[in-house]
């Protein structure tokens, strides 16, 4: 019966991982959840028309700019990943 309920709880555990990436695994690095986060956070900020507003009165630039430059910065939000250690 354990058995059973270990298949259905990693068959669940896949499930979720794949319908939500940022959601993480055993051999995420500390640089790809870092930027899972902060594409997570640009892409809500776009996609919420009243942040999108607040932002662009912060700055003083217009709402257009402010979407592109979001969307702009979701490419590597962190920056340049980090050398592999071979």
């Amino acid at each position: 019966m354990s058995s059973e309920l270990r298949y259905t709880a990693n068959t669940q555990l896949e499930h979720l991982h794949a319908r939500y990436t940022g959601t993480g695994h055993a051999d995420l690095t500390k640089y790809e959840w870092l930027t899972h986060q902060h594409r997570d956070t640009l892409a809500s900020i776009v996609g919420h028309p009243t942040l999108t507003s607040y932002l662009a009165i912060a700055d003083g630039e217009a709402i257009g700019r402010v979407k592109f430059e979001m969307t702009e910065r979701m490419l590597q939000p962190c920056g340049p990943p980090p050398a592999k250690d071979d």
